[in-house]
């Protein structure tokens, strides 16, 4: 993949959900809400302060994130669906 986020952007791919509870029933495609975690696949350098400085950016490649529902835009790339968001939109990083 050739794609690069600008500026304090980040790229995450969504982590699914099991598809069973845990007793046992299936959840349908249809019933399922859109998972609010993901890996973060590329990030930007990070945005500039206010003095001109760059602020480095908390998350990295490879960290699984928690972000807000609806957050972030849909794109796909290579036929595979990504989110585009700020890294402002991140709540949290999972350990």
């Amino acid at each position: 993949m050739s794609f690069r986020p600008l500026s304090d952007r980040i790229l995450v791919e969504r982590v699914e959900e099991n598809e069973k509870t845990k007793g046992g029933i299936i959840i349908p495609d249809t019933a399922k809400e859109k998972p609010a975690e993901g890996k973060v696949v590329a990030t930007g350098n990070g945005r500039m302060g206010e003095d001109g400085k760059l602020l480095p950016m908390d998350v990295k490649v490879g960290d699984l994130v928690l972000f807000s529902k609806y957050g972030g835009t849909e794109v796909k790339i290579d036929g595979i669906d990504y989110l585009i968001m700020r890294q402002d939109d991140v709540l949290g990083v999972v350990d």
